[in-house]
């Protein structure tokens, strides 16, 4: 790295320290090359560790912990009511926080990455201007990868406000207090995993969703026995709903539907309807880098943008919204600079509902091999034939696989049940590797566990399942 006029020179700079950009600056260092990554923050890890996955996740750990202690009455082991010291829970979801995000600096240092906090805005295709660093004025690069994430989309006409009682997702996480009531604006994995965990602090929590159903993007039959759930942890669930109006004062939020004949009023309001692009006050203007309608920046399966040595990866990049899938990308764009053949071809994304019971799906869903005239076999094994299942009281669940009916290849698994973020990469290797519901059938999988349901509804497809009289016909 040469310095002159305040202005650095790097081989590859990235722009955003979450998983994705950080993925990408450590596997870019991995294979030799020389790396600056630019964030925001102090430290990397982005939304996810520190307004995102990791703070929400701290706190449905200590809800499920909760809705167990109920659940055990029923096995004759009872608990007093739990007393809940906010300060004490806030405190905890900060160590953990920290703990990784300490992590992720020294993986940093360890890798010789140059970690610069500033703001980065492109003056150039090989240039940026820096915003709030001390040491440099701008950086230029022979290759950049752009990873500046999303953010909360807010109700129509209503922006955050810090401090304010309409809340998006990171201002709830920071758990100002736990109100009499909330309102969740949206029916989609992020309204429905805070507002189990404010139910269970002791807020009365309502959900508002525009469909006619929660978690639209999953199969009905998963989502059942956790609409059931919600029926008791929620005080109501409005599907079907409009919201058209939010008035906020000092003590509360008034709410108006599109028929203007249910007025409520709730303490607090989450809105949860959505993210977008991180992509303003980037300076693509500058660059060839193309955006499409909705603002993402348009990436190929290499992450390439239309500018030659400019690649996006995560949500700035658009897809599927995932921690995860973004840590895939960073990668990739940093080994197709390294002159690897690498590209996202990824056959199965697992997504997780981190709600109780969770649910988790890879691959083919059940509807849209309907959508799309797939031929398919669907084969289903509920938990109330897993001995594993009863002993903790989570006989709700159930496990699919959507399998081709000529080929027996297994194209998507959806779970649903305790401990399902766990239990789907069987269902994601299985489908990345082309797998046979034979083989998953004959792989022997420990008794009495919850992975075995995976193998059970496997046989039911073969025909014979030992703990169901199965069909060899679809269901």
């Amino acid at each position: 790295m040469v310095m002159g006029d305040f202005v650095q020179e790097t081989e590859v700079l990235v722009i955003g320290g979450g998983p994705g950009g950080y993925a990408a600056a450590f596997r870019a260092a991995d294979l030799g090359m020389d790396v600056t990554l630019i964030d925001v923050s102090e430290r990397p890890g982005g939304v996810c560790l520190f307004r995102g996955c990791i703070p929400s996740k701290t706190y449905l750990f200590l809800s499920e912990l909760i809705h167990d202690a109920g659940r055990a009455a029923s096995m004759g082991v009872t608990f007093g009511p739990p007393k809940i010291d906010i300060a004490a829970v806030r405190a905890w979801k900060g160590s953990v926080i920290d703990r990784l995000a300490d992590g992720l600096i020294s993986l940093t240092r360890r890798r010789g990455v140059q970690l610069i906090q500033a703001r980065a805005e492109f003056q150039s295709p090989d240039q940026v201007r820096l915003h709030g660093s001390s040491e440099f004025s701008g950086i230029r690069f022979r290759h950049a990868i752009i990873a500046t994430g999303s953010r909360p989309v807010p109700f129509s006409g209503t922006p955050f406000k810090k401090g304010g009682r309409i809340m998006n997702s990171s201002m709830a996480l920071d758990l100002p207090e736990v109100p009499g009531s909330l309102l969740v604006l949206g029916g989609g994995y992020v309204g429905l995993e805070l507002g189990m965990v404010y139910a269970a602090l002791g807020a009365k929590v309502q959900v508002a969703e525009l469909g006619d159903r929660l978690l639209p993007g999953m199969d009905a039959d998963l989502v059942r026995p956790l609409a059931r759930r919600l029926e008791t942890d929620f005080e109501a669930v409005h599907l079907s709903t409009r919201v058209v109006a939010l008035d906020e004062d000092d003590t509360g939020v008034t709410v108006e539907d599109d028929a203007g004949t249910s007025v409520r009023r709730f303490d607090r309001v989450l809105v949860a309807i959505g993210r977008n692009p991180n992509t303003r006050g980037l300076g693509l203007e500058h660059t060839g880098v193309k955006t499409d309608a909705q603002g993402f920046i348009v990436a190929d399966d290499r992450q390439r943008t239309a500018q030659e040595n400019i690649y996006a990866v995560g949500d700035v990049a658009g897809g599927m919204m995932l921690a995860h899938k973004a840590s895939r990308e960073g990668k990739i764009a940093a080994e197709v600079l390294a002159g690897e053949p690498s590209a996202f071809d990824a056959v199965a994304i697992p997504a997780v509902v981190y709600t109780d019971p969770q649910i988790a799906c890879c691959g083919l869903t059940e509807e849209q091999a309907k959508r799309e005239n797939i031929p398919v076999k669907i084969q289903r094994f509920p938990w109330k034939y897993s001995g594993r299942a009863i002993t903790m009281g989570a006989a709700e669940g159930m496990t699919k696989m959507i399998i081709d009916p000529a080929s027996e290849r297994i194209l998507g698994v959806g779970i649903v049940g305790r401990n399902t973020e766990g239990l789907i990469s069987e269902g994601v290797l299985a489908v990345e590797m082309g797998a046979v519901a034979a083989d998953v059938a004959l792989s022997i999988h420990p008794h009495p566990t919850l992975s075995e349901t995976e193998a059970e509804v496997a046989e039911i497809f073969l025909g014979s399942a030992t703990h169901i009289v199965s069909k060899k016909e679809s269901v």
